[in-house]
């Protein structure tokens, strides 16, 4: 009989603690849907805002971006003359709902020479560059690594749905 009782006990412990972990799955899920949005102040005139390593789902695109990382900065550090002004190269992955992740290198300006792109064309979209901070300082852009914050603007390349090509 105690034997019985035992294992009735342990059985109910085992199924209240599925339950539980089950509640904890839903709101950290909830929680984790509602900080991958776009919040308004991170979408100003247009401009998307995403710090480094992060990821957002833009509905309205029907297109997930993340921001990867930067490749490359050489730009001219603050209060430092350089011949150059140098460039930044945003890693920044991007998918449709229906295609596959593809990386692009979006620079920080246009030099066709190098190969360096302020825009690319994804899925009907031009996606480009439009700012990266933090600017670097006299002490290299090393430093900076884990800390860059991009804005990108998407537009739309597709003809208007009312109008028909023959």
């Amino acid at each position: 009989m105690l034997h019985k009782i035992i294992l009735f006990s342990l059985g109910i412990f085992a199924l209240t603690g599925c339950d539980a972990q089950k509640k904890a799955k839903t709101t950290s899920k909830t929680s984790e849907m509602t900080s991958n949005s776009t919040k308004p102040d991170e979408q100003k005139n247009d401009v998307i805002y995403l710090s480094e390593g992060e990821n957002k789902f833009l509905p309205e695109y029907k297109m997930n971006i993340t921001f990867k990382g930067i490749s490359e900065d050489s730009r001219c550090p603050e209060g430092v003359n350089c011949i150059w002004a140098g460039v930044a190269l945003a890693q920044v992955e991007v998918m449709g709902t229906s295609t596959r992740p593809v990386l692009l290198n979006l620079a920080s300006m246009d030099f066709p020479n190098k190969n360096y792109h302020q825009s690319a064309e994804f899925n009907g979209y031009t996606i480009t560059l439009q700012e990266v901070t933090p600017y670097p300082k006299a002490g290299g852009a090393e430093e900076l690594k884990g800390k860059y914050k991009i804005g990108v603007s998407i537009k739309n390349n597709r003809a208007s749905s009312d109008t028909t090509k023959k």
